[in-house]
């Protein structure tokens, strides 16, 4: 019994150093094209305010009403994500992480997908910091 619950701690532990290690590389995955694509919906008030209800009716179940997290769903209201470009964040949306547990909404018209950015973006600006960082690296 004890080589049994051992094993299980064994594969909690390399589980978690598995999950911790992976955050953000999805990141790594994006096409440069699809980075590098811009939002045809950005700041726009009647986008945000539509991404908002989208983003409650498909998203907010696992990363909380106010994208804040829940759970072991990550907050949508990060670092990471006010670095991350405008193309990146839709093709995750599009393409998903199932590694992560994120599902591929690429179902969702496109238009909405870049509505869901609007509003995730309108919760994370990027600076004019950020976006010269990025260019630097």
């Amino acid at each position: 019994m004890k080589s049994g619950k051992w094993g299980w701690v064994a594969l909690l532990a390399v589980s978690t150093m598995c999950f911790a290690k992976a955050d953000g590389a999805w990141m790594k995955k994006v096409p440069q094209g699809d980075r590098a694509r811009t939002n045809p919906y950005a700041a726009n008030a009647d986008s945000i305010a539509a991404g908002r209800n989208l983003f409650l009716n498909n998203c907010a179940k696992c990363h909380g009403e106010n994208a804040e997290g829940k759970g072991t769903r990550p907050s949508l209201t990060s670092a990471r994500l006010r670095i991350a470009t405008d193309g990146e964040i839709a093709w995750l949306i599009k393409n998903g992480n199932l590694y992560k547990g994120m599902p591929s909404w690429g179902g969702l018209p496109e238009q909405e997908r870049w509505q869901i950015v609007a509003y995730l973006r309108s919760l994370n600006p990027r600076s004019t910091e950020v976006e010269h960082a990025g260019e630097q690296q």
